[in-house]
């Protein structure tokens, strides 16, 4: 993890934080370039009652509508907390490079537990779990206290 990752991390985090200002839950996710420029951002939206509105899916099909494959292969995904099974797949079906998250499922599970909120419904796969070979950094023990503070005063 370097400085660059941070910085790109802290976006994703100040991402979650308007997600639960707007009554989403709190995950925000960018999309960098070879080059280092961010190419595209976005948070949670599942609020309105879509629940597949993930910033994760958000940036896969933006890529594979904007990049060619092999602009793609060579992008960087850093997100506020690790990709669920369906962010994950399509993060792998559209040939997305690296990934950086700043917290994982295992994180997000325990916090749910600690704030009596119910299961995801959905297993909790490790992002590896569904595409083998993904190359992936995180997750960052310091963002946690912060991500689980959005968690906590999210509305559910």
């Amino acid at each position: 993890m370097n400085d660059t990752d941070m910085r790109h991390l802290r976006r994703c985090v100040a991402l979650a934080a308007e997600a639960v200002d707007a009554g989403d839950q709190p995950f925000g996710s960018l999309l960098v370039s070879r080059d280092g420029a961010v190419l595209f951002e976005d948070r949670n939206r599942t609020g309105g009652g879509d629940p597949t509105r993930h910033p994760e899916f958000a940036i896969a099909r933006w890529a594979a509508a904007h990049l060619s494959p092999e602009e793609r292969r060579h992008t960087v995904v850093y997100t506020s907390g690790e990709h669920c099974a369906m962010c994950a797949a399509a993060h792998g079906l559209a040939g997305l490079g690296r990934i950086v998250y700043a917290t994982s499922t295992v994180q997000l599970g325990e916090w749910m537990r600690e704030l009596g909120r119910p299961p995801l419904g959905i297993a909790p796969l490790r992002i590896t779990d569904v595409v083998p070979g993904a190359v992936v950094s995180g997750p960052v023990p310091a963002l946690a206290d912060e991500v689980r503070a959005l968690h906590a005063r999210s509305s559910g």
